[in-house]
């Protein structure tokens, strides 16, 4: 089990980056919030989770060991996988999901995409008891507010476009937005990149 990594960070993706340690370049599946804090050149520290599968290592990575716990308890859930996982984590911060998951709020649980109504209700079911003390109140959704574009530019400025570039994109994408409902901020970075070019 790879419980952490650290070293030097040698290309961030879209989805992902890779993490130099002792000489090996170690792939590690991320969501928007952790890659908007890593920086190429720069060493980072990155909580890890290994999924073992019969055809494949998929190494996935976090910011911290509290997001990292609730990818793996979200895990036990019926029916959640790591992409899964990994999906209510790119879409909400560990404290939304927590508070969400206590107080059986199933409409924010939908707003990732892959879970449904039922999907949402089975997770309050199965994990309320297990999702441990909540923090402080003030816990801020991380999609369908006003934080998306900050998390967006701060991707994309990690990703190696400047401040500039970065909110011409953010700017463009809230534009095509006019009022529709807010999507993940996974597609929404997805979305700046293609206005930004090439894709990194």
């Amino acid at each position: 089990m790879i419980a952490s990594v650290r070293g030097k960070v040698a290309a961030v993706s879209p989805d992902g980056a890779v993490i130099e340690v002792g000489g090996v370049g170690l792939a590690v599946q991320c969501s928007p919030h952790t890659l908007a804090e890593l920086r190429v050149g720069q060493e980072a520290r990155l909580a890890t989770s290994l999924v073992v599968r019969e055809d494949s290592l998929t190494l996935y990575g976090f910011a911290d060991d509290d997001a990292k716990q609730l990818f793996e308890l979200l895990q036990t859930a019926t029916g959640v996988g790591p992409r899964l996982a990994q999906a209510v984590l790119a879409v909400h911060t560990p404290e939304v999901v927590r508070r969400a998951i206590s107080a059986s709020d199933t409409s924010t649980l939908t707003q990732v995409p892959g879970i449904g109504k039922k999907g949402a209700e089975r997770l309050v079911l199965e994990l309320r008891d297990k999702v441990g003390a909540l923090p402080g109140a003030g816990a801020a959704l991380v999609a369908g507010g006003a934080v998306w574009p900050e998390q967006v530019r701060q991707a994309l400025v990690g990703l190696g476009w400047n401040d500039k570039q970065a909110d011409q994109a953010v700017a463009a994408v809230a534009e095509q937005l006019d009022g529709q409902t807010v999507p993940p901020v996974p597609v929404l970075l997805k979305q700046a990149i293609r206005m930004l070019g090439t894709i990194r």
